[in-house]
């Protein structure tokens, strides 16, 4: 029996690197996803499995280990369940541009909630600052960096024309496991053809129509880099709907409102229409931001329907 680590999930096939270095093409037997009937994906890029060797040079998946984390969300495209999107990772980097296409820091707080109830550190990546033309972008850009950092999450403006900037990101991502996660037309691909000597992934246009990206990225796959580096490149995400959270244990992974949760009236508060609540009167009084409080409500509201 051998063990190595799911580095593509192609629906069908799943690549694997062998603890040796070796790369081997691998079936899931069809009792997995009895299994996991709620999930749409029972094995994710990520995982630590055991395989059987084939007599046709492939192996049959085993078993799959206990996973230390998981990025998940809620299945997409019409389909019931869960969608597991990189497992067993270090850090999730949250790609996002100021412009082609218009960052939305709702998509980034819901990403921010997910890995604070999975408890998988994050950072906010906002690319594409050569667009920055004005000086609205620029106090834009910088209020979010301030707004993200106040929070302790570590925040980087980046440009694929601004070496200094690669850099830095070669730097946050090196001897670690990270996944690469935003919208499509972020420019996910143009910073891995940098980060990654000799990569030439094809990169995609924004649509004229929709000023949304077109994906370039059909599968998740691990790339691996020098010094025990590894970056998942995931296809982009257009939505995020998240999983495995309770209404009233919402505010817990918002960090700035964790100390005030403590002096609501209620303890199963909600913090939207509870009287007596600390977590509103801090939004009043500007110890909250706004918008962090209004993609909490929004946040809320979405998991009130699956309940």
């Amino acid at each position: 029996m051998m063990e190595g680590r799911i580095v593509k999930a192609t629906g069908s096939w799943y690549h694997v690197r062998l603890d040796n270095g070796e790369f081997i093409d691998c079936r899931l037997p069809g009792k997995f996803r009895l299994d996991e009937e709620e999930t749409t994906n029972p094995i994710a890029v990520g995982d630590r499995v055991s395989l059987t060797m084939q007599s046709d040079n492939t192996a049959t998946i085993d078993d799959i280990r206990d996973r230390r984390n998981y990025l998940i969300r809620k299945a997409t495209h019409g389909r019931r369940g869960t969608q597991i999107i990189a497992s067993n990772v270090d850090q999730v980097l949250i790609i996002q541009s100021l412009k082609q296409p218009v960052f939305k820091t709702g998509f980034i707080d819901r990403l921010l909630v997910s890995c604070e109830a999975h408890e998988i550190p994050a950072v906010v990546v906002m690319n594409k600052t050569d667009l920055v033309e004005s000086k609205k972008d620029s106090e834009s850009l910088d209020e979010t960096e301030r707004l993200y950092s106040k929070l302790g999450y570590m925040f980087l403006q980046s440009s694929i024309y601004d070496h200094a900037s690669v850099e830095k990101l070669g730097d946050i991502i090196k001897g670690k496991m990270s996944v690469l996660t935003g919208p499509s037309g972020t420019g996910k691909t143009s910073l891995l053809n940098k980060l990654i000597p000799g990569q030439k992934l094809k990169t995609g246009d924004i649509s004229r129509f929709s000023g949304k990206g077109k994906h370039t990225t059909t599968f998740a796959q691990v790339m691996t880099l020098p010094e025990d580096t590894y970056l998942i490149d995931t296809p982009g995400i257009r939505e995020f709907g998240l999983v495995e959270i309770q209404p009233y244990e919402l505010s817990l992974f918002f960090p700035e409102m964790r100390s005030h949760r403590e002096y609501c009236r209620f303890y199963n508060c909600t913090h939207h229409h509870e009287p007596s609540c600390a977590i509103k009167k801090a939004v009043e009084n500007g110890q909250i931001a706004e918008s962090r409080y209004r993609s909490y409500v929004n946040i809320l509201q979405s998991i009130k329907q699956d309940f």
